[in-house]
């Protein structure tokens, strides 16, 4: 098998609505590039336009991997995804071509690079007999029942994070470690892709979220309610994880409860600022990432200075 430490993996992220997928498209067309997702919901199938998934015409231009596979009944998690995006990521540089990964899920893309992996997960019955005592007790019963064995992550997790209690204490039940120890020994693993990390973002914060809002809107405008009500037609559920993405969970809730559609829609562009502000601070605690200001002619002037980075090993 190809040594991919010793090669590069090109990464293209940054905030939500900064232009990712349109600079990834036309990198890879110039250097023979395939495209690898790291979008945690463009991986669901019928969910397009909220997804803001790229074209067919797109994706017939240029190979995308990672999308449009997953049915929205179906959980995905950061697990699958490192297994999924690996084995994109080898076979496109078996292949001789160049991976481009493209995307905003900054715990997907780093746990991808740094080759982490997560604690064994229990069965469902196992998660199900947990969730009910959660319910049943609350979260900080679960706390205190979580603090007995492992302090340390249950003093940073709140009662309400019923997903993380829930998991810790399931990781400790099916492996006999904690999730501090674990998290511990995966970091230190070398990583496992030579990567050049890219980040877009807006000289003003205010430009950001105008953009931001005009997309809202004209995901509304191409038919993002319509989308949403099939969906439900189709029986996804709310409780699914593919239903948790912005804009699906207010347009579903605000159908389903009858209640008005320009509240549920300025919820959506609110949401989605602060899911952009969440993504910046993540981002900048990694200080190997080029931060590209985004301005017009961007994405010929950027493919440019890849490409000559890549020929000149510069990074």
């Amino acid at each position: 098998m190809t040594n991919n430490k010793q090669l590069k993996l090109i990464v293209i992220t940054g905030p939500t609505a900064t232009g990712k997928s349109a600079l990834g498209i036309q990198l890879a067309k110039q250097i023979d590039g395939e495209i690898v997702s790291a979008d945690s919901m463009q991986v669901y199938k019928y969910m397009d336009i909220g997804t803001a998934k790229p074209t067919l015409e797109e994706r017939n231009a240029v190979s995308h991997h990672l999308i449009d596979f997953i049915h929205p009944s179906d959980d995905y998690s950061v697990v699958r995804y490192i297994k999924d995006a690996s084995d994109c990521i080898d076979d496109i540089l078996q292949r001789g071509k160049q991976p481009i990964l493209v995307g905003g899920s900054g715990l997907y893309i780093d746990s991808l690079l740094l080759g982490r992996t997560f604690s064994a997960r229990g069965d469902i019955e196992l998660r199900n007999d947990l969730e009910e005592e959660y319910e049943k007790i609350g979260g900080e019963a679960m706390l205190i029942k979580l603090g007995t064995f492992d302090p340390k992550t249950a003093d940073k997790l709140h009662a309400n994070d019923k997903k993380r209690i829930i998991r810790a204490l399931e990781a400790y039940i099916t492996t006999g470690k904690t999730i501090s120890e674990h998290d511990a020994e995966t970091k230190a693993i070398p990583p496992k892709y030579n990567a050049i990390k890219y980040a877009l973002t807006f000289p003003d914060r205010e430009q950001l979220y105008k953009k931001i809002d005009r997309r809202v809107d004209d995901m509304i405008l191409f038919g993002l309610v319509d989308e949403v009500n099939s969906l439900l037609k189709m029986g996804i559920q709310r409780k699914y994880t593919s239903m948790q993405a912005i804009g699906y969970k207010e347009l579903s809730a605000a159908i389903s409860d009858g209640s008005d559609l320009d509240t549920a829609i300025e919820k959506i562009k609110m949401e989605s600022r602060r899911y952009a502000k969440r993504q910046l601070t993540w981002l900048r605690r990694d200080s190997n990432i080029t931060w590209i200001p985004v301005q017009s002619g961007l994405p010929r002037r950027l493919c440019s200075e890849i490409i000559s980075s890549l020929v000149s090993g510069s990074q």
